[in-house]
C-alpha cells in the first residue's frame, strides 16, 4: 500500500512540475535538459521504490504510473473543463498583428522567441501573421492574413487547414 501512495504522490508532483514549468519548457529540450529528465527518472524511482528494488515493485509502479496517465486522458477525454486543466489551454500571442505582451510574459515569450518561430514557419517578419497560438504542447501555429482573407465565408476547419 505504501507503493501505491509514494507512487501516486510522485505521479501528481512531477505532473505539477512539468504544468508549472510551462508549454515552452517542455517543447523545447535540450541535451541538458534530456540528462536532467533521464536523472530524474532515478530519482523518481528511488523515492517509489525506497529500497524496494525487486521485479514485482518495479512492475507495481510502472503499471500504476500508465495507469495514471490513461486515467488522466480518459478526465480529459470526457471534461472539458478538466481537459483544460489537465493539459492546458492554447494562448493567443498575437491576434489581427498585434503581439499580446500581457500573453506572452505569461508564457514567458519574448519577442525574438516568436520572431524565432515565425521564422522557422517560413515568415519573414511578424506582419505576415494575422494569428500566433501558443499550443499546450508547447508548439506555435501560425494563421496568415493571406489564410485569414482567403477563408471569409469557410468554416475553421478548412481555415486551420491553410495555416502556416
Amino acid at each position: 500500500m505504501q507503493l501505491i501512495l509514494r507512487t501516486v504522490v510522485i505521479f501528481t508532483a512531477l505532473w505539477l512540475v512539468l504544468r508549472v514549468g510551462g508549454k515552452r519548457q517542455v517543447a523545447q529540450m535540450d541535451a541538458f535538459d534530456l540528462v536532467t529528465v533521464i536523472v530524474l527518472g532515478g530519482v523518481v524511482t528511488q523515492g517509489i521504490l525506497q529500497e524496494d528494488y525487486s521485479l514485482v515493485s518495479a512492475l507495481v509502479a510502472v503499471g500504476l504510473v500508465t495507469f495514471l496517465a490513461i486515467g488522466l486522458s480518459l478526465l480529459s477525454w470526457r471534461s472539458e473543463r478538466l481537459g483544460r486543466l489537465i493539459d492546458g489551454q492554447p494562448t493567443i500571442l498575437l491576434r489581427y498583428g498585434q503581439p499580446d505582451e500581457v500573453a506572452m510574459r505569461a508564457e514567458r515569450i519574448s519577442m525574438g522567441n516568436l520572431l524565432g518561430a515565425a521564422r522557422e514557419h517560413g515568415l519573414r517578419s511578424l506582419d505576415e501573421a494575422d494569428l500566433v497560438v501558443l499550443e499546450p504542447d508547447g508548439a506555435f501555429s501560425f494563421f496568415t492574413k493571406d489564410s485569414a482573407d482567403e477563408s471569409d465565408g469557410e468554416d475553421a476547419e478548412d481555415h486551420r487547414a491553410k495555416a502556416v
